[in-house]
């Protein structure tokens, strides 16, 4: 057993992975130039999404919204991605035109394209490029990104706006208002903090209430003034005009507790002109709410657990544990796959876990004594009490259940997915955050449960858990990837989506060669992120505010 040890060694040095120095979270700002539509009768509808590199594979990250009839877009939403400053991430920027009656995305609606590295955003703060077309220049569009550091404050505010008796200027109908929100920076430009949707045919509108981070508002400086303009939308793109006014955060907070805070919309042309002028409507703030970000660190140092569970795959595609073709082979020297994706992330995982002791299950075997199949029996064949103490009693555990077992099939996960979602509903009661499941799953095969596994997963998105799969072996693993929300969002059979992705599929063969310190770094990046995601958006603080957290400085 000395050569294991050394497996330990190399994946306890794992880079401490949770807590990586320097991650920095970066907004990215897009807008376009001169796009031309594949249909010259009309102006296109751009959309851009957002794909990063990850192994050789593009896969979507986000798209801002659909801007109609525009060929000079500036999108309101915001791209919001990690940056590792010692790593290289490459960004790809996809311009399509979305016709409104589809959403999917076809070959002749892609307008263009760019790729560049977000250190090279990052370096730059504004980098404009043109968009290329199978190469070639994409006649003389360009596109142009901004990037922003979230500074340490990363709370963000809730805003809902409405208006009365704005101006109408629609001959045959009403104005068909919409809000925009700007931000002068230090060097008097300004730049689209939100864009409202159009309230049709309406002269006194109640927008939709929106999230913008404190940072994107006013850079975390509450005198920084705010312009505000309400336009009238036309179709053709050409929006008229109603009015504007300058706001301050500092004032908008004023909307908070139930109070509402006004302004008088102003056209100055008809100011200047008109002598009884007095506005062209008002504007009011319904509301202002500050949500506070508790970070990944304020929660685990708030006694937040990591509870680390381990399923591994026993079905007969696996091959004949002792046959040395087999993914389950026991060298003497040489740990397997299994072995070696276990070791790397349940390391990682057990410093977060205070009593270091791990449930671990096999699934698609035949267990003593009476070899019936299984999917989701304890491999210490202790079904009361299926906990190994420490990944060294999971990796014993694993060598001495091999031999008694009768490897078959098929490959199902549902089960095991749902035995940990029973303990993390019953986590959901106590209503604060004392415990996180993260469910490790080892399979060489595709799934043969698919429709039950997405059903799992789709009712796991709701609960305090993350399910990572590593796929052992030379299989093609191109279903898994559909249950890796990456490229698009994964939906249970009825149409129901996630609530939040909550799954991470690699295959090991990716990380072969490389260091387990990479493999576990690749599976885990997620983690912290989900886990904030899933507290913050249950509105559950951190249990006792540590010292880390109270040390961190915020703003009043």
């Amino acid at each position: 057993m000395k050569k294991m040890s050394n497996i330990y060694e190399s994946a306890a040095n794992t880079l401490g992975i949770f807590n990586s120095p320097c991650l920095t979270k970066v907004e990215l700002r897009v807008a376009c130039k001169g796009i031309s539509d594949r249909d010259a009768l009309s102006k296109p509808d751009p959309c851009v999404i957002l794909k990063m590199q990850s192994h050789g594979q593009w896969f979507e990250v986000d798209r801002t919204e659909v801007i109609r009839t525009c060929i000079n877009p500036v999108f309101s939403k915001l791209f919001t991605v990690d940056f590792y400053f010692e790593e290289v991430q490459r960004l790809r920027f996809e311009v399509h035109d979305i016709s409104s009656n589809h959403n999917g995305l076809k070959e002749a609606d892609f307008l263009g394209g760019m790729e560049c590295t977000l250190g090279q955003i990052v370096s730059q703060r504004k980098l404009s490029k043109s968009l290329l077309k199978h190469g070639n220049t994409a006649g003389k569009s360009s596109i142009t990104v901004i990037a922003e550091e979230l500074s340490g404050n990363d709370d963000y505010v809730e805003l809902s706006f409405s208006a009365r008796k704005l101006d109408d200027k629609d001959f045959f109908s009403k104005s068909d208002p919409f809000l925009e929100i700007f931000r002068v920076n230090d060097d008097a430009t300004q730049q689209l903090v939100h864009r409202t949707e159009v309230v049709m045919n309406n002269l006194n509108p109640a927008w939709k209430t929106f999230k913008v981070s404190v940072n994107s508002l006013c850079s975390g400086d509450q005198d920084r003034r705010l312009k505000c303009i309400v336009w009238d939308w036309d179709s053709n793109g050409k929006h008229d005009f109603i009015g504007e006014f300058t706001s301050t955060f500092k004032e908008m907070r004023g909307a908070m507790e139930g109070r509402q805070v006004q302004w008088e919309c102003i056209n100055p042309k008809y100011k200047a002109k008109k002598k009884n002028y007095k506005n062209s409507g008002i504007v009011i703030l319904n509301q202002c709410k500050i949500h506070k970000m508790h970070s990944f660190l304020d929660y685990i140092m708030g006694g937040c657990q990591i509870q680390f569970t381990v399923a591994i795959d026993f079905t007969a595609s696996n091959g004949d544990p002792r046959n040395s073709c087999s993914l389950h082979y026991i060298h003497p020297y040489q740990p397997n796959e299994y072995l070696k994706a276990l070791v790397a992330v349940g390391e990682i995982c057990q410093d977060y876990d205070s009593d270091k002791m791990f449930p671990a299950f096999g699934f698609g075997a035949r267990i003593p004594p009476e070899y019936k199949v299984s999917h989701d029996f304890a491999i210490n064949f202790n079904e009361d009490n299926p906990e190994c103490a420490g990944i060294q009693g999971v990796v014993e555990a694993y060598q001495s259940c091999l031999p008694k077992l009768q490897l078959y099939g098929p490959t199902n996960i549902a089960p095991i997915i749902q035995k940990v979602a029973k303990s993390a509903s019953e986590e959901t009661n106590t209503k604060e955050a004392s415990q996180y499941f993260i469910l490790l799953i080892l399979t060489d095969g595709v799934i043969t449960d698919m429709a039950d596994t997405r059903e799992a997963i789709v009712h796991a998105s709701h609960l305090p858990m993350s399910v990572i799969i590593v796929g052992v072996g030379n299989a093609d693993f191109s279903d898994m990837q559909m249950l890796d929300g990456d490229d698009g969002i994964l939906r249970s059979p009825k149409g129901e989506p996630v609530l939040r992705d909550i799954v991470q599929f690699v295959p090991f063969r990716n990380f072969k060669h490389a260091s387990p310190a990479a493999l576990a770094k690749s599976v885990l990046a997620e983690v912290p992120n989900q886990v904030v995601d899933y507290y913050n958006g249950k509105g559950i603080k951190p249990k006792c505010v540590s010292e880390y957290e109270s040390s961190r400085t915020l703003a009043p």
